[in-house]
């Protein structure tokens, strides 16, 4: 345990990450600095898990804030191309319909493949159009959208945009979203109020009039706690990435690979079922920016032909409501 303790992951994967990415350090530590790969790796997920270079020093490796740095960045560099073999979209008909039925049993909802949402990882203010990373909340931060499983996988992740960045222009601009269009019908996923009512994505009712509407909006936020959970889990587990380090101190690129980074870490622990020691776990509930579903868009235009199409196609579940 206090091998998970210090660095998220037990030793025999700690063993595999090494064998993986290994070579790739030692070639970096001839050319710049005389550190083993071991101790690079273990630097990094040190720094990871607690978000501090200088609780790194505190642990007794005897390094200096730059020596970790590098090493933090070597480290995420290599780690970053194995980031597709365990962050994945469900693909095999297998995997879509093993989602589908679970959210069918216990949420009564069909075809759910995900559940999605957004979340701010907060980041040292860039020197460069720093303005536009400034979020809602005030501080400098990349918006990622995460989309995750009913296992707590995470099996999308965009973070490349500044923190400005709406929820839905994320998510009409991602691979996922236009997958979502072009295969309408063959699943959706669920988000709150800040997304675009679509066919393929589902909202709460705005302002639920009926019991079926009431009873919907209740198993659509249950159902949606899944992907809250997860990122409250993925930010405790490696506080790097939380509000409490004090933000991500690199340039927005290499904050962007650490965050995927760590979703990747974040999905080992959990197919290895690797506890999260922490006492509480930290479930940050974003705002959401609703939107009023009166068949109304901004400035009172009528809504486009994708919302109306997604209200029917949800208005067909919620009739299935009692």
């Amino acid at each position: 345990m206090a091998i998970i303790r210090r660095y998220r992951l037990p030793r025999g994967q700690i063993a595999q990450l090494l064998n993986s990415i290994g070579p790739q350090l030692m070639r970096a530590t001839r050319r710049n600095f005389a550190l083993s790969p071991e101790i690079q790796l273990l630097s990094a997920l040190r720094f990871y898990a607690t978000g501090s270079f200088l609780q790194v020093l505190g642990d007794g490796l005897g390094l200096s804030k730059a020596s970790v740095s590098r090493a933090v960045q070597a480290v995420t560099n290599a780690l970053l191309p194995l980031a597709v073999e365990h962050i994945q979209f469900p693909a095999s008909r297998q995997d879509i319909t093993e989602i589908q039925q679970y959210f069918l049993t216990h949420h009564h909802i069909p075809q759910v493949i995900g559940v999605i949402d957004g979340t701010l990882i907060p980041i040292l203010t860039p020197s460069v159009d720093g303005n536009v990373y400034i979020c809602r909340k005030g501080y400098a931060a990349i918006n990622c959208q995460v989309i995750c499983d009913h296992k707590a996988l995470i099996t999308d992740i965009v973070a490349r945009w500044p923190g400005s960045t709406h929820d839905s222009f994320m998510f009409t601009n991602s691979s996922v979203g236009q997958e979502a269009q072009n295969l309408q019908g063959l699943w959706r996923l669920l988000g709150d109020s800040g997304y675009p009512l679509r066919p393929y994505l589902f909202t709460p009712v705005a302002n639920p009039m009926n019991n079926r509407e009431t009873n919907f909006n209740e198993a659509h936020r249950v159902a949606r706690s899944i992907v809250e959970r997860t990122i409250g889990r993925w930010k405790m587990r490696f506080r790097a990435i939380h509000q409490s380090s004090g933000g991500l101190l690199f340039a927005p690129q290499k904050c962007c690979a650490v965050i995927i980074v760590t979703a990747m870490l974040h999905n080992i622990a959990v197919q290895m079922r690797v506890p999260l020691l922490n006492r509480e776990e930290d479930e940050e509930v974003e705002e959401e920016d609703v939107e009023d579903e009166d068949g109304m868009g901004p400035h009172g235009q009528p809504r486009n032909a994708q919302y109306m199409a997604g209200f029917r196609a949800r208005q067909q579940v919620i009739d299935r409501f009692f």
